[in-house]
Parts: C-alpha cells; structure tokens; sequence
C-alpha cells in the first residue's frame, strides 16, 4: 500500500472530505521524511562530532548560535526568490545546498573545528532556504479544513525517518574506530538530501500573482494588527525553549551514558512518542482545545525541567526527554495551525505568506539565540548548575503562550 493510499484509508472513524490530504500535500510528507531521515542521522550527530573533536560547550553553543543567526537571513532571501519564481526554486535550493554542506563536512573531515564558523554560516543561510520553502508549501497543500490533520500526520512520518536516522547513525558509529563513523553517517546523510530534491521535481510549480516583496512594510503591519504582533511574540518565547533543546538534549546524554550508539537507540524511543502524540493530534487534535495543548505542552517541560534540577543523571534526562518529546508536538503544531489561519486573515488574503512566514521565523530565532546566549553566559560546562536552572526558566516562559494565543482569540 503506498503512502497516500495509507494515510487516506487507514483504520479508524472514516474521514470527511475536506479533511483529506491532496496528492501535492502527500508528495511533501514524503520528501520531508526522506529530508528528515537524512537530517537525523548528520544534525542528531553534527553537535556531538563537534563535541568530541573540543569537548567544549562554547564551540557548540557559538555554532547553534550563529546558525541562528543566519536562518532568518536565508528566509529572507528564499522569500524573495519564492516570490519573483516559485517557493519550489527555494525548497530546491535550501535541499542541494544542504547536501553541498554535508559533502563539504565529509571532505574537511577534523578540519571542521577550524572552520565551525563558516560551516554554522553556510548550514544557517541553507536551512533558512529549505524551510522557508517547505513552510510556505505547508500552507499551500493543505486548507483550514485539513490542517492541523496534516501538520499531525506530518510530524508522524518526520519522526517515523527520524527512528530510524538515530539508530543507523549510532550504530555504524559505535562500531566505527576513532571518528570514520562520523564521516560514514555524513556521506549517508548527503545520499539521501539528494534522493529528496529528485523527489521534489515531482510536485507542480504555481505562478504567483503578486511578486512584489512586500518585507519592507511588515514593522507598519505590526503597529497595525496587534493580534498578529502577539502571535510572533509566541513564536519568540517557544524559541526561547527551543533553542537549547536543539543541541543540549544529546550532549547531556553522551555525558551519561558515553556511547554514541546508546544515544541514537534513545533518539529512536523519543520519536517514537513524538510520533504517538502527532498521530493522536492528527485524529483527535481541533483548533478548539489550542489553549489546552498549551497548558498541558507548558507543565510539561516545567515538570521535566524540575528533574534535571534535581539532579543531571541518565534517568532524570530520560524523564525530562520523554516528556519534552510528547510537549513538543503540542506546542508546535497548535501555534503552527493557529498561525496559518490567521495569514489567512491577514492583508491580501495569503498573498504575504512569504514574508509572514519569514517575520514568524526571525521571531522564533531571536527567541533561540537569546536562550543559547543565556546558556553560555550563566553556565560554562554541563556540570554547572546554572545549566538546570536556564532550562527551567525558559520553560516556565512557555505559559506565556497561553495568554498571547488567548488573547488574540478573544480579540
């Protein structure tokens, strides 16, 4: 049974049919899978070869830091080209570049250290490209009516590849002398970035009627509609958690467990509840119970939180990443759903949906970059207790939501 047969017949209450996927909406589940599959493998395991060539938070930290930096940049770019050719010219591009970077990596091979700074530049400004592209396809495939349905089916078939990077990764890494394992997963890596944009041919370009490049008059929207200024301000709070929960979680558990193939059996058990909690969103999930995915996506990274400050030990982080892995879902696809209606609502009716998407990303990127700042300032190794107390800080920020999404409800 292929893909879209499955995801459109499969068992269970029958599915009305404005709540069916199209074929566009399926093609880009699959190529985000294979892009995921690839990324599992080489950006689970990129911070840890880091890691281990400086066993240096610091280096890590300026890398995600700049990293950070650079996306929102390449989704300024990418939504320009979007806009004067097609979003797919910068889907395409943000996928070869990305491969390009890997390609690089494989052949810089411990030089990497030496040159983290331009790769954190380069592998920024590509991802900025790949998502912007890949956002904007979201809203396109998919209508109010079937969203949040895609949006939850979409998280089950990115982490369903993200069970299986982990494991192929850590495996032939462990079983690897010295750091050929590393290069050995890049090089997969790269195979399958490039499987994805072959893919991608696959799905039909549009015309856009308006190609202006509307960036420039975003601040007068913001003093205009401060329903959407809040909505943004969400976007910089979730980033606030965020941005240490994409390069921390697997130092933590390499420093408790010290094998590389350990940590990517445990990166397969918390997709799989990722994947559990995005398949549930996706047949039970409405825009009605927002606020309540909020709470309950908010209490539980507190609660986990609170774990690690009892103690930094293997089970303690285990607790934490078991909770944070079913939050995350919650919290993502709720404000995600949340912020293409209101696009929908915005002037021009979608029209913008490039530069919102570029205004939603430079939010949620300030909020990451503040966090990872907020790390290294206050903690200078994992043994600092300051480490704990950031995290716990950032997550209790995260009931902010609540009231910026409740708000604009209200409003």
């Amino acid at each position: 049974m292929s893909m879209l047969s499955w995801l459109q017949s499969h068992k269970g209450t029958p599915l009305a049919t404005e709540r069916r996927l199209s074929r566009e909406a399926i093609l880009t589940i699959t190529i985000h899978s294979i892009f995921q599959f690839g990324a599992s493998m080489a950006g689970l395991f990129l911070n840890l070869y880091l890691w281990r060539l400086t066993e240096d938070l610091t280096v890590n930290g300026v890398y995600t830091i700049i990293n950070f930096i650079l996306t929102p940049i390449g989704f300024a770019v990418g939504g320009w080209i979007a806009k004067r050719k097609d979003r797919l010219v910068t889907y395409r591009l943000g996928i070869f570049m990305t491969a390009l970077f890997y390609l690089i990596v494989i052949i810089a091979r411990e030089n990497v250290v030496d040159f983290y700074v331009l790769f954190a530049l380069a592998n920024g400004f590509a991802a900025g490209l790949y998502w912007i592209g890949y956002l904007v396809l979201m809203y396109d495939v998919s209508t109010d009516n079937n969203r949040i349905r895609y949006l939850g089916l979409n998280m089950v078939f990115f982490n369903a590849a993200g069970l299986l990077g982990p494991v192929i990764a850590g495996t032939i890494i462990g079983r690897s002398e010295n750091l050929q394992g590393y290069v050995i997963t890049f090089t997969l890596s790269f195979i399958m970035f490039l499987i994805a944009a072959l893919v991608s041919l696959r799905v039909r370009t549009t015309t856009m009627r308006h190609k202006s490049y509307y960036l420039k008059l975003m601040p007068l929207l913001m003093r205009k509609n401060t329903v959407w200024l809040k909505s943004l301000f969400a976007f910089l709070v979730f980033g606030l958690f965020q941005g240490i929960m994409l390069f921390l979680p697997n130092i933590l558990l390499f420093q408790t467990v010290g094998r590389e193939d350990v940590v990517g059996y445990l990166g397969v058990c918390f997709s799989g509840v990722i994947m559990v909690t995005g398949y549930m969103m996706s047949r039970r999930a409405n825009d009605n119970g927002a606020k309540y995915y909020i709470l309950v996506s908010s209490s539980l990274v507190v609660i986990g939180s609170l774990f690690l400050i009892y103690d930094v030990r293997l089970w303690t982080v285990i607790v934490f990443m078991i909770l944070f892995s079913i939050s995350n879902p919650l919290a993502l696809n709720t404000i995600n759903s949340y912020y293409y209606l209101l696009i929908g609502t915005l002037p021009l009716k979608g029209q913008m949906r490039n530069e919102l998407v570029v205004m939603r990303e430079t939010f949620m990127n300030i909020g990451r970059v503040i966090s990872v700042v907020l790390l290294l300032v206050f903690s200078q190794d994992l043994q600092s207790s300051w480490l704990p107390t950031v995290l716990l800080c950032t997550a209790f920020m995260q009931y902010s939501i609540f009231f910026l999404l409740a708000r604009s409800n209200s409003e």
